[in-house]
């Protein structure tokens, strides 16, 4: 076999083991122990993250990935140590100030994800712009996709909305998000300042928000209820570890999760072509590496562990109530961004003409 392909396939399992180590040992520390030894256990995780992404910036190369995998099991089992007995002041002086930079921080990821959800919106409206002009055959089929978009994001919405609006305030927020949304399409369509496929993309936005807002909440329950004595029976109980840890990882927290990164990783992917008019980037490439945004974008993907773990850890810490009204003024903000952005672009193009929205 060759030498290099093995390598590639033992650096790509030694990555997936990681993210499935972290995404699996927050919550069991989190429901077996406590919340002191749930921050302990990220913070340990997050240092370790630092130290891993710096050591990739400065050498980079592959081995770290798989030399990196014992160490999560090793910080697991010092949490679980640090936490048998009587707990050090200092851990949990660290543990305690931990939790409050993670709760600070939760603004600030908000703000990160709906940045870039605009950002990858407004980018795919580019890309769908700039295939529009090249031949109408391309113009009728992202005329399709949007109203494609569209159909599923208003029927999302309807779906979720008996379980969204359970209280008068949730319902009248919802309804503002969708005036204020339609209002800012009629605008930005009037002003010649949008598309259809930003339009579009945007929807998906909103009813992903609005569906997690009324996310059954049966499904997420507090970990702890969940637990059953796993350390004593993982050997021969194999069953018991599957059903911790069906029950174990909180499936709104997850679909968060994933989108958030997501969303951060083709952020930070779009950030190096933004150049000074934001419907002609510069495709080249050529010049990125001394742009501000290309030096952001290393730093993000560079240290993109560390995102994940603090990102994740802050999603475990919510409760129900307080992921939806995170939610609500995710899909605020969003849609504030979205209007400034509006007001101050500069006028485009014959929009009406081209995507025929008069």
């Amino acid at each position: 076999m060759n030498p290099w392909l093995l390598w590639s396939a033992l650096s790509h399992t030694a990555r997936l083991s990681t993210v499935l180590q972290i995404l699996l040992y927050l919550p069991l520390t989190l429901a077996t122990l406590s919340t002191s030894a749930f921050l302990l256990l990220s913070l340990l995780l997050s240092i370790h993250s630092l130290i891993h992404g710096t050591l990739i910036l400065l050498w980079g190369s592959s081995a770290l990935s798989v030399l990196q995998v014992p160490m999560h099991p090793f910080l697991l089992l010092v949490s679980f140590n640090a936490f048998a007995q009587i707990t050090h002041p200092l851990l949990a002086t660290a543990t305690r100030w931990w939790g409050k930079f993670l709760t600070f921080s939760g603004p600030s990821f908000v703000a990160l994800e709906g940045l870039s959800s605009l950002l990858v919106a407004q980018k795919v409206g580019q890309v769908g712009k700039a295939l529009a002009d090249e031949a109408e055959s391309y113009q009728l089929a992202i005329l399709l996709a949007s109203a494609a978009a569209y159909v599923v994001a208003f029927w999302w919405i309807v779906v979720a909305y008996p379980a969204a609006a359970t209280s008068p305030l949730s319902s009248t927020l919802l309804g503002v998000a969708l005036t204020a949304f339609l209002f800012l399409t009629v605008i930005g369509f009037r002003l010649r300042r949008t598309n259809i496929v930003e339009s579009a993309m945007l929807s998906l936005f909103l009813a992903y928000n609005v569906w997690l807002c009324g996310f059954d909440q049966t499904s997420f329950t507090d970990p702890a209820s969940s637990y059953a004595p796993l350390l004593s029976n993982i050997l021969p109980h194999l069953q018991t570890l599957v059903n911790f840890i069906t029950n174990t990882l909180p499936k709104p927290v997850l679909a968060a999760l994933v989108y958030r990164l997501a969303i951060l990783q083709l952020a930070s992917r779009i950030l190096p072509t933004i150049g000074a008019d934001a419907w002609e980037a510069d495709e080249s490439g050529d010049g990125w590496d001394g742009r501000p945004t290309s030096i952001m974008t290393r730093i993000l993907l560079t240290y993109r562990q560390s995102i994940f773990v603090m990102v994740y850890s802050h999603l475990l810490l919510l409760d129900p109530a307080s992921q939806v009204w995170w939610r609500w003024a995710n899909i605020m903000f969003t849609l504030f961004l979205w209007s400034v952005e509006l007001t101050v672009s500069p006028d485009g193009d014959d929009v009406s003409v081209k995507w025929k929205v008069e």
